[in-house]
This record gives structure tokens, C-alpha cells and sequence, in this order.
């Protein structure tokens, strides 16, 4: 049974964001509702910030008008305080939220939520696609849970999800009744993805609140349990989802990954510096695709130039955790979901991203847990 937007109009109706009986969709509060092939609808909720603990019943309620229509298969509702532009779902203009300001002096920054049982939230970035980002994450998890660490991995790379072909993994995760999900289990790891939740060949042709919306429900809404460490997949650049992240989630850091090449690394710069600019430590940078070592002749070659992700940490004063090679058998296991620190664990580049993992659990260990996010202003 085929679900409409206008089911999910008409059930909206039901729902009040005030004393007068103002209808949510009424209230020129409510997002363009978006309704997928698989009957999973979503929508977000326009509010001030300082309105977010009044309207989380509001959300909760249309989140439950919404699921208890037949044939609805799943809900991302979420309260965000930006719109992008489209067309309004509802007839009212909506109203305009407060300009942020800055933090006065002397006052607690602002708090992110935070997620029981998850000591560390790390994400993983990159300035620019293309560099192994996801293959590095993925790889990167299994090495620290190699350690004996409790881990999990969160692939919020909404626009391009590739966790799901790196571990193998298919299916939809289980809904329990509390209306939370179930990560999905991969060589150990509890995992998460929107490739979990959207067919393989759909295009995520989303805006920034929606964006927002989803990588806010997954970390919100799933049921991680007792994890030392979160790993984060971020998706590449310094947009919607890197900022989402830093105010909504209280990171304990981040990793910037980087081939060596020049052109790269000027994107890692703009990372390490949208990091720090909202006060997220850097945990270190990992230059991958590093050298080709030749498996016939044994011959080295650097293919991307050789280096430069270490010489640019030293040069901003972040750490540098290590070198990953170019090498063939990292590229099949990730395209066969057979990650190689899982399915090789003593072979050389196991070896490498365990080197790195350790590395990452030092400086981890010395960061605060749990970091109270601050409030981005953007100037």
C-alpha cells in the first residue's frame, strides 16, 4: 500500500503546537513532507532554539500520528531551527527564528545531546571526496575494537553511504517499541547507515535540514548501548553534516584523512580549520594512499607524492597518527565487504591501521569524554 503526502497531511492535522489548538500544520511550522518507495516518510519541525525542550512532545506526537498510518514503514521527524528554500508544505509563512548569537562571557556553552552509554564520539573527515575517508572509518573501527574496545561505527555520509557494501551488510534494522533501531552488527561492530533505511540506487536529493534531521535521528534514535568509542564516517567537506555534528553531538574529536598530494591537502586544511573553529579537538590526521609498493618488482612509487599529510600536521600543530599504503589488497576486500583488519588481522596492513587505531586511543584517552558542544555562530 502505496503511502501519500497527503496521508501524512491529514494525519498531522491531529497534532497542536500550542494552547489555542494551532494545528501543526497549520502553524507554518512543518517542513515539506517527503514520502520514499518504501513508505518512510520525513519531515522536520521549524523552531526557535530556545523552543527545542517545548516541542519535542510536539515531535513525538507527530511521530506517532504518522507511524500509526497503515502500510508507514519507518519516520525521521526531527525540530530544526534553519529552512532551506522549496516549496512550503503548508499554507502561513513560517516564523523567523532568532538570529544566533554569541555566547555572552563567562556563560556555559551550549550542550549537545548526549548519548547514554557512548564514552567517545569520534568523526572521521576529509576536505574533499575521493581520498579512502570510508575505507579508513571502517578499517580504523575494527582496529580499535581489535584492542578490546567496545566500538561502533556510524556512517552519516547521507548523500554517498558506503559502509554497507564495506561490511557486507543488507537489510533493514529492526524498530523495537520503543520506536528505536537496532544498529546492524558487522564483524563485531553495532553499525548504523542511511544505505540501511533507502534503496542502493536512490539519490539522496535532500536539502541541509533535512540532511540534519537524518544524521540527528540516527545518532538519537538507535540503541548503541555501552560503546568506548563511536566512530563517525562523515561525508566529505565542511557543510550541513560536519557542522550538525559539532553543535548537536558532543564530539570528543576528530580525524582528518588526506592523500599527500597538494590538491588534497588544501581541502584537509579547510577541515582542520572548521574543527577548530567550533572547538572540536583534532585527534589526528592519517595520510592514506601514502606509497605503491609494486607486488612483482617490489618497486616503491608514489603515486599521489609522499608526505605531505605529515608535514601539513606539523605545520598546523596537530598530531600525525600514520601512513596507509596504496595497496591492492585494502581496494578488493573493501569492494568484496571483506574489510582486510577483519579478515587478515595479521597481515601487513591489518598491522598499519592497528598502529594508527593505537595511536588514536592515546590521544583519545587524554581527551574529556563526552565534550560539551558549543554554538556555532556563523559570522
Amino acid at each position: 500500500m502505496a503511502i501519500s503526502r497527503d496521508d501524512v497531511m491529514k494525519a498531522l492535522t491531529g497534532v497542536t503546537v500550542d494552547a489555542a489548538g494551532t494545528t501543526l500544520t497549520g502553524s507554518g511550522r512543518l517542513s515539506q513532507v517527503v514520502v520514499d518507495a518504501n513508505n518512510r516518510v520525513m519531515f522536520s519541525i521549524l523552531i526557535d532554539p530556545s523552543e527545542a525542550e517545548r516541542f519535542e512532545p510536539v515531535r513525538r506526537a507527530a511521530e506517532g500520528r504518522v507511524l500509526s498510518i497503515p502500510g508507514v514503514s519507518g519516520v525521521f521527524a526531527s525540530l530544526t531551527s534553519e529552512r532551506g528554500p522549496g516549496p512550503q508544505a503548508q499554507s502561513g509563512a513560517p516564523p523567523r527564528p532568532a538570529a544566533p548569537q554569541p555566547p555572552r562571557p563567562g556563560a556555559p556553552p551550549n550542550q549537545g545531546p548526549q548519548l547514554p552509554g557512548v564514552r567517545h564520539i569520534v568523526a572521521v573527515a576529509s576536505g574533499k571526496g575521493g581520498v579512502g575517508k570510508s575505507t579508513t572509518a571502517c578499517n580504523l573501527a575494527l582496529a580499535l575494537k581489535a584492542q578490546g574496545l567496545k566500538v561502533g561505527l556510524l556512517d552519516a555520509d547521507i548523500y554517498g553511504p558506503s559502509v554497507p557494501k564495506l561490511f557486507g551488510l543488507s537489510g533493514k534494522p529492526n524498530v523495537v517499541e520503543n520506536r528505536s533501531m537496532e544498529p546492524m552488527e558487522g564483524y563485531g561492530l553495532k553499525v548504523m547507515s542511511i544505505g540501511f533505511l533507502i534503496e542502493p540506487e536512490t539519490a539522496m536529493i535532500w536539502r541541509g535540514p533535512m540532511v540534519q534531521s537524518a544524521i540527528t535521528q540516527m545518532l538519537r534514535d538507535v540503541l548503541w548501548g555501552e560503546l568506548d568509542v563511536l566512530i563517525v564516517d562523515m561525508p566529505p567537506g565542511t557543510g550541513d553534516a560536519q557542522l550538525t555534528m559539532a553543535q548537536a553531538t558532543p564530539l570528543s574529536g576528530a580525524v582528518i584523512v588526506s592523500t599527500p598530494q597538494d590538491l588534497a591537502l588544501i581541502d584537509a586544511r579547510r577541515g582542520v580549520t572548521m574543527f577548530k573553529k567550533v572547538a572540536v579537538p583534532i585527534l589526528g590526521v592519517i595520510e592514506n594512499m601514502a606509497t605503491f609498493v609494486c607486488p612483482n618488482c617490489g618497486h616503491a612509487s608514489h603515486i599521489f607524492g609522499h608526505g605531505g599529510a605529515r608535514q601539513e600536521a606539523e605545520r598546523l600543530g596537530v598530531p600525525f597518527l600514520g601512513e596507509v599504503p596504496l595497496n591492492m589488497t585494502i581496494r578488493e576486500t573493501s569492494d568484496s565487504g571483506r574489510p582486510v583488519v577483519a579478515t587478515d588481522p595479521d597481515g601487513p596492513q591489518a598491522q598499519v591501521y592497528r598502529e594508527i587505531a593505537a595511536k588514536l586511543w592515546a590521544n583519545l584517552s587524554g581527551a574529556p569524554a563526552g565534550r560539551t558542544a558549543p554554538k556555532i555562530v556563523i559570522e
